[in-house]
């Protein structure tokens, strides 16, 4: 059997926009309740919530079969950390400060099994090839990586026309949060001069035949960034929305 098609790069590829949300809890009882939820994918977040890979990988499996599509977020792109996740079965990637083309080709040559790139073929006794049940995984590997890049910061900017002409990258994921600190704005995105920069480089994304997106908690921003040509959106975080929902509850009561 070979690696199973990857539904995400296949929409991502068809431009059929999707919507997605960052699973922090770190666990996969609440992955798999972020599941029921429908979105169209969710990042597996090892960047800034407390994943490791035993708990990535249990959320890959309770996310195996479901129409939300698992995005591993790596905290960095060592490629010893790449073929790690990849072997537990991961097939989508988001990684973050990318600033060059140079980094962006590391990448996908750390995704990929040679001669392409230089990815260690020990899947034969890992996940990812079902422990060996997927006879032609390694062969048909390659071709289901998604890669996903985030740049987000002025020299990830600078140099996002060339990150652009990188043959294996399948989107570019604009940070806003980290990009405005860069530019002087520590955590202020709805500056004019941020806002600028996030539309020209979404639309030189979308101009591209790379994939653009990009994190909005506020439905009015996100709306704003789809006309801007973001076409995979994050438009929520699970451990904000229990946050909100609890302190809502209690100030109800509270008031009542």
């Amino acid at each position: 059997m070979p690696a199973p098609e990857n539904q995400l790069k296949k929409a991502l590829a068809s431009g059929r926009r999707l919507y997605g949300c960052w699973a922090t809890f770190a666990d996969p009882y609440a992955t798999e309740i972020m599941a029921t939820a429908g979105f169209d994918w969710l990042v597996i977040d090892g960047e800034h919530a407390p994943n490791d890979l035993r708990s990535m990988m249990h959320q890959l499996q309770v996310l195996h079969g479901r129409d939300s599509q698992p995005v591993v977020r790596l905290p960095m792109g060592e490629a010893w950390a790449i073929k790690q996740v990849l072997d537990i079965g991961a097939q989508s990637l988001l990684i973050p400060m990318v600033e060059s083309a140079e980094q962006a080709r590391d990448l996908v040559r750390a995704t990929r099994y040679p001669p392409q790139g230089i990815r260690g073929s020990g899947a034969a006794s890992a996940r990812a090839s079902q422990f060996s049940t997927d006879l032609d995984y390694i062969a048909t590997a390659n071709d289901q990586i998604c890669l996903l890049v985030q740049v987000e910061s002025r020299a990830g900017i600078e140099a996002l026309d060339d990150i652009l002409a990188v043959d294996g990258v399948d989107g570019v994921f604009i940070g806003p949060s980290d990009l405005s600190a860069d530019m002087g704005y520590l955590g202020d995105t709805r500056v004019d001069e941020v806002q600028q920069v996030i539309r020209d480089a979404l639309a030189r994304i979308a101009a591209s035949d790379k994939a653009a997106g990009i994190l909005a908690l506020d439905h009015d921003v996100a709306r704003t960034y789809r006309d801007w040509g973001a076409q995979f959106l994050a438009v929520g975080i699970d451990v904000l929305m229990l946050a909100h929902a609890a302190r809502a509850t209690m100030d109800r009561w509270r008031d009542g």
